[in-house]
């Protein structure tokens, strides 16, 4: 009877793991970090221009309901198996996600805050970059945190393709039967998926230090 799971193999690709465990995280950040470049001005025009939130979230929205191996198969004849293929699919995958929350934490800016600024004189830009995108910070790094986790996951998928990171021993035990490869593969996965939005949970207390504080004045 096979063993479930062989540490002895696991011990024997110490490095190449460590290599796979690096493009998988390349491949996330690369992806989050397009998207939000992406994302961040589409949400402040469409929370700007409210008439424009609808179409921008309907296209976004759309991309998202693709499926990702019917969108890396559209897009391998066009792009072939390259680091682009991924990239297009999982960007696509974050749109949704980071414009929805970008915009929902500016419009929950209190309107206390905005008329208090307002009344300071600020401009209208000032009022922006000054009040409403700091108070928007939960909500932004909310959003970060969704679409990091997700695109950690959907990144084993790109193995399909070539890529995939962690992925690759996933692929690489379901075609030959290895149970300790599939394991390896989406226990690393969800390893660093938590460890990411640890982080990035963390970069939240320190960006917005007052939902800390305000979370201690809850639970007392």
């Amino acid at each position: 009877m096979n063993e479930l799971f062989r540490w002895d193999w696991v011990v024997d690709r110490g490095d190449e793991i460590w290599v796979k465990t690096v493009e998988h995280l390349w491949l996330t950040l690369i992806a989050v970090g397009v998207g939000f470049l992406i994302s961040f001005p589409l949400a402040l025009f469409a929370y700007r221009h409210r008439r424009f939130l609808g179409p921008i979230t309907a296209v976004s929205g759309t991309l998202y309901t693709i499926p990702s191996l019917a969108l890396f198969a559209a897009l391998v004849p066009f792009t072939g198996l390259t680091t682009l293929t991924a990239e297009i699919g999982l960007v696509s995958y974050t749109l949704l996600i980071l414009i929805r929350n970008i915009v929902t934490g500016l419009d929950g800016v209190s309107a206390d805050a905005k008329e208090a600024a307002t009344g300071m004189g600020y401009t209208g830009r000032q009022l922006l970059w000054r009040v409403e995108i700091p108070l928007a910070i939960p909500a932004v790094i909310a959003g970060l945190r969704i679409a990091t986790v997700t695109t950690i996951g959907l990144v084993t998928v790109t193995s399909l393709i070539g890529l995939g990171g962690l992925g690759f021993y996933i692929l690489l035990g379901l075609q030959r039967t290895f149970s300790t490869a599939v394991i390896l593969g989406g226990a690393l996965s969800l390893v660093l998926a938590i460890l990411v939005d640890l982080l990035l949970l963390r970069s939240e207390r320190l960006l917005a230090p007052w939902t800390r504080r305000h979370g201690r004045e809850v639970s007392t």
